[in-house]
């Protein structure tokens, strides 16, 4: 049986600006910036970047204008009393630190524990992906994972396992290039039940 969740919730609530910036304003921002490290924005090589930054932003960042919740209304009870733990490793995730702007690049391990439904694994992964394209850090981000999952599928648990490369202590800074960021999440039995965690890092790790 398929079940569409019409009361869903999205937990994330960005904070929007008032004064709404067009694309033309956005070129000219790019433009600025071209200007400021020395170059000059109208020579042959990047006359069209401007178009291309914002081009590519709107891609980074169309995060801002989807919900991620929306896409886990439609869950299905047809499991034939299936209940242990539900994973999905290795989820790409491309995102981009809000200090520096710099990219952050990983991998997402997300697992739940379902209660009486289960949802299609690939909207797991269509939530990483959503959240993922906002300015973000990790810790923040791990923790959105689990709870719009958690809130739109009310399961007994969910667990979200994140390792990542920051750009911006790879690339600048104190030049860490083989340093890693691992964050996670823990909600319900995966909390409550040290041996369903020790499973869930089991078999995110193995």
């Amino acid at each position: 049986m398929c079940i569409v969740n019409k009361t869903v919730q999205n937990p994330i609530v960005d904070n929007k600006n008032n004064e709404q910036v067009n694309d033309q304003q956005a070129r000219d921002a790019v433009k600025t910036l071209i200007r400021w490290i020395g170059e000059n924005p109208d020579r042959d090589g990047l006359v069209d970047t401007p178009n291309r930054v914002i081009s590519s932003f709107k891609e980074y960042f169309s995060g801002y204008h989807q919900n991620p919740s929306q896409i886990l209304q439609k869950t299905f009870t047809e499991t034939l009393g299936y209940s242990d733990i539900v994973l999905l490793k290795n989820i790409i995730i491309n995102s981009h630190c809000e200090h520096h702007m710099a990219p952050i690049n990983g991998i997402a391990h997300v697992a739940y524990y379902p209660k009486d439904r289960v949802v299609g694994i690939s909207k797991i992964g269509r939530v990483v992906e959503m959240l993922s394209r906002k300015l973000q850090i990790q810790e923040r981000l791990t923790n959105e994972i689990a709870h719009t999952i958690n809130d739109a599928l009310v399961p007994k648990g969910v667990a979200v396992y994140i390792t990542a490369k920051h750009s911006c202590m790879r690339d600048r800074g104190v030049y860490q290039t083989n340093s890693s960021m691992k964050t996670y999440a823990l909600l319900g039995c995966f909390k409550d039940n040290q041996e369903i965690a020790q499973r869930f890092f089991n078999l995110a790790t193995s």
